[in-house]
């Protein structure tokens, strides 16, 4: 947490340089759950596998959105978002692991309508591992995904990705209240020691989101 705090204290700063930019913009906080699958392939050869779960969570951003044209603008974004997997074998053994990340999304935003708007975003993010744990291990097998928490494993820290959602929002004075759905799919495997080939996440979240008009907009063409 402290460091999304910190994170989040950086773009504020970068945003409050530029007097133009902080007279259009919106600050506040978006919160909801987020549920995931992964996919993966062991070897380039072999078939495509989808484990039998992921990890439902609670997922949190603050968020900063600046209008660039009166029903366009930008999202910037620092999320603490959580991801896993769950694989069990014909007796019910349970393998599960879970990853925490930060998460930093930059999305266009498009909005159709006036007071009651729907709106779309899109755009690509970049992720930081914060921890991983492997919650149970029950059982093995050479074609599964495997540990990513014990001393010998090497994990990378590193994800990118591409978001994209949709939703609908209604403005009461300087505040704007949101709801939306967005799906995201992570291009990077937390992978480093090439026991998998291939691996692959997708994202789905509900959110609601409370923005907070900075100062008053300039008027936008």
């Amino acid at each position: 947490m402290a460091k999304a705090w910190g994170l989040w204290l950086i773009l504020f700063l970068g945003i409050g340089c530029s007097e133009q930019l902080l007279a259009q913009t919106s600050i506040g906080f978006r919160g909801g759950f987020s549920t995931n699958s992964y996919s993966y392939r062991v070897r380039p050869a072999s078939l495509t596998t989808r484990t039998d779960a992921g990890i439902t969570a609670p997922t949190f951003a603050l968020v900063a959105e600046t209008f660039l044209a009166k029903n366009a603008g930008a999202q910037l974004e620092v999320q603490l978002l959580s991801l896993g997997f769950t694989e069990r074998d014909t007796l019910a053994n349970t393998n599960q692991t879970r990853f925490d990340y930060i998460r930093i999304p930059l999305l266009s935003n498009f909005y159709f309508g006036n007071k009651g708007r729907f709106h779309i975003k899109a755009g690509p993010y970049i992720g930081f591992l914060l921890d991983v744990e492997d919650v149970q291990r029950e059982w093995s097998a050479p074609d599964i995904l495997p540990t990513y928490a014990q001393p010998d494993d090497r994990v990378n820290a590193f994800t990118y990705g591409l978001a994209a959602g949709a939703g609908i929002s209604g403005i009461l004075g300087k505040s704007t209240l949101a709801a939306e759905v967005r799906a995201s799919y992570e291009f990077a495997r937390p992978e480093l020691q090439n026991r998998i080939f291939d691996q692959n996440a997708v994202v789905i979240e509900v959110t609601l989101s409370y923005l907070f008009r900075v100062l008053k907009h300039r008027p936008l063409e």
